[in-house]
């Protein structure tokens, strides 16, 4: 359907919904992007700023690295998936810009009031309501871009968006040592959460919600679909499955060794917390930025010829960056590691934007966001729960055979969880496009 510029719209109907017919100018649907994109960064700020103050707060707490994984991980994993369902089935039947506001002032929040803690526990409650105001961000976030952008330019879109976590990871480890260092881990948990509240506000104001199903049969965004229609249909999606185990592997990898990266650097390489920020902050949020959207991009282009490329191109990107992994964890060349780390990182990343397009495509508009919280669900259970845990518990349990080395050893080992991840997403291959056509189906049923 061609493009054109919008009509000009009164004061009164500004946040009202696309009318049918119509469509926004590039520009604009360019331009909430970006916004939405600025908000998942902000997610990611949020979420990522414990990680480069980890160790400020080990030594003055006196916290294990299990805990320290619990804080960065399990809990907030916990609940950040287990709200998300619900804010999800929510978003499917309401206003998702003012969905994805309320997240935005809540996690902001709660990120700032982590400055003001005295103990472990009070640090675990905050990081807790980090988890629930950041489980209404994303779901409904991919909903409005799939109706933003139609199916041929969705996997970009969506890859654009993903990479705000990358654009997160760069500010706040940036951010985050300079601001340790300068003015201690309180403050920058301070510093850091009061501007996300400004930005919701600047949302609500700025960003219309769109038309739901914009780019689907009239039939299609009709009816709304219950929770336990919205799993029926998924559960005949084999490939989804295999999609959303092969993420969820992938980024146990990505969050386990991830989240204790800088306090590897710390420890083996002797770095700083402020040199580490600065440097990670470019190694992984522009490597990451980087992989995110060309993976989009690929699979725009690359599913015109073979649908099954959606599950291939994370599966290349997969084998690339597994190999080069172990020597950025065994070499004693900093320089050398880092820029191996940027590349593999590339490759690493190219996985989410093409999986969560080729989710959308699978099921009708109104089953949309829920169907992506179910994807980060398990992502996030897996990835983000079990992998900064694990690998802190790992490296707890090695620390009497491994002595400094053990931290090492146990990233050595999350690594080694790749090959189930491109085994997953092997699977998904083989399953993609009889889902992808099955979708006709039940669209015309519903």
């Amino acid at each position: 359907m061609p493009e054109h510029p919008a009509p000009p719209t009164p004061p009164e109907t500004a946040q009202s919904p696309t009318p049918p017919g119509s469509d926004y100018s590039p520009a604009y649907k360019n331009f909430v992007l970006l916004m939405l994109t600025l908000v998942y960064a902000f997610n990611f700020i949020d979420r990522q700023i414990l990680v480069i103050l980890q160790e400020p707060i080990k030594i003055d707490m006196g916290l294990s690295d299990a805990q320290l994984g619990l804080l960065s991980g399990f809990t907030f994993a916990v609940i950040y998936v287990t709200a998300g369902i619900p804010i999800a089935y929510w978003a499917d039947r309401s206003n998702r810009r003012n969905i994805v506001a309320i997240s935005l002032t809540v996690w902001s929040g709660m990120t700032a009031v982590s400055g003001l803690v005295q103990n472990y526990g009070q640090l675990l409650l905050a990081r807790i309501g980090v988890g629930l105001g950041e489980a209404g961000g994303s779901p409904p976030a991919h909903s409005m871009i799939s109706d933003y952008f139609p199916p041929q330019k969705r996997a970009t879109a969506l890859s654009v968006y993903t990479s705000g976590i990358y654009v997160g990871i760069l500010l706040g480890f940036a951010f985050g040592g300079i601001l340790a260092e300068a003015f201690g881990w309180r403050k920058a948990f301070m510093i850091v959460g009061i501007p996300g509240v400004v930005l919701a506000a600047l949302l609500v104001l700025t960003v219309r919600e769109p038309l739901r199903g914009r780019w689907d049969s009239a039939t299609a965004n009709a009816d709304r679909p219950s929770f336990k229609q919205t799993m029926a249909v998924l559960r005949q999606r084999r490939s989804f499955w295999y999609f959303a185990m092969g993420c969820a592997l992938t980024s146990f990898i990505a969050y386990g060794n991830g989240n204790f990266l800088p306090s590897f650097l710390y420890r083996n390489h002797g770095m700083s917390i402020g040199d580490i920020g600065l440097v990670l902050s470019l190694v992984s949020g522009v490597s990451g930025a980087i992989g995110t959207i060309a993976g989009g991009v690929l699979a725009d282009r690359l599913t015109l010829r073979d649908r099954r490329w959606y599950a291939w191109v994370p599966l290349i990107g997969g084998a690339l960056a597994f190999f080069p992994y172990f020597y950025v964890l065994t070499s004693g060349n900093t320089t050398a590691i880092l820029v191996v780390l940027f590349l593999l990182s590339i490759a690493n990343s190219l996985y989410l934007g093409s999986s969560i397009a080729v989710s959308h495509a699978m099921v009708p508009p109104r089953m949309r966001a829920l169907t992506s919280a179910v994807l980060f669900f398990i992502l996030n259970m897996i990835g983000l729960g079990l992998g900064p845990f694990l690998t802190g518990l790992n490296s707890d349990l090695l620390a009497s055979v491994s002595g400094e080395d053990n931290l090492r050893h146990a990233m050595l080992i999350t690594n080694c969880v790749g090959i189930l991840a491109m085994l997953m997403f092997f699977k998904a291959s083989q399953h993609v496009i009889d889902d992808l056509h099955a979708n006709n189906g039940t669209r015309q049923n519903l």
